[in-house]
């Protein structure tokens, strides 16, 4: 059976398995340039895929997507200051996500910054009508077939992810590409914006970019060209579903 790729809004359990011959592309853009937006895009166009995008900020390429079948855009809140007692964002968890469901008012799927959850924010999610939550991280080396699962509220569906670009160099799986995705279960692969256009292959890529990520044709400089990393692993994956 041929793998083809699809949105995480379309994944359903009221039909049995059905996600089980498709991948989910999800990308978190994590506040990156306009710059390193627009190469994702062009690059998730020419891989003629589809992209569940998780926003974590205003740009006019927000516009440039949602007019594209090809993506999908969610919300990515960032709680991390209000753990720390900064409110720039919001007074309360509720503030929090309504801050950032205004950006994206049409949004129906949900990822913290940091996978940051808890009770109180699922039950505010699936309460305002987001319908798939895609906070859980369970490592493809768990060896664990994942499926969707309704959250108690029964209107909104919880969605693992078994890989993500950063966690990946952390846990330093080296899985193929056809391992990944010939596997049984859902299959929601995350990567963000930055790690694909820096090639990223361990943290040092990404510390070593952090002072040019504002000047794009400095940032064009840190590119990781000698070891395998996060952009050559997403091109492995395509080819894996060709």
């Amino acid at each position: 059976m041929a793998i083809t790729s699809g949105l995480i809004r379309d994944i359903s359990i009221d039909n049995g398995d059905g996600f089980e011959n498709s991948v989910y592309f999800s990308f978190d853009i994590d506040w990156v340039s306009d710059e390193v937006l627009q190469h994702f895009i062009e690059l998730v166009e020419s891989a003629n895929i589809f992209a569940t995008v998780f926003v974590t900020h205003e740009t006019e390429l927000l516009e440039k997507m949602r007019n594209s079948e090809k993506f999908d855009l969610g919300i990515h809140p960032n709680f991390n200051f209000l753990l720390n007692g900064d409110f720039r964002y919001g007074k309360n968890f509720r503030e929090v996500i309504d801050y950032y469901h205004k950006m994206v008012p049409e949004a129906t799927v949900f990822r913290s910054h940091s996978l940051f959850q808890s009770s109180h924010v699922l039950d505010y999610v699936a309460e305002i009508g987001f319908t798939h939550e895609c906070n859980l991280y369970i490592p493809v080396s768990s060896g664990i077939n994942l499926k969707p699962y309704y959250h108690w509220s029964g209107n909104m569906l919880r969605v693992p992810h078994y890989w993500e670009d950063d966690l990946n160099i952390v846990y330093q799986h080296n899985y193929t590409a056809n391992e990944l995705v010939n596997r049984y279960g859902l299959k929601i692969f995350d990567f963000h914006p930055i790690h694909l256009f820096l090639n990223t292959s361990d943290f040092l890529v990404y510390e070593n970019a952090k002072t040019s990520l504002n000047d794009f044709e400095l940032l064009k400089t840190k590119v990781n060209t000698e070891k395998t990393g996060v952009r050559d692993i997403f091109n492995s994956l395509l080819n894996a579903i060709k």
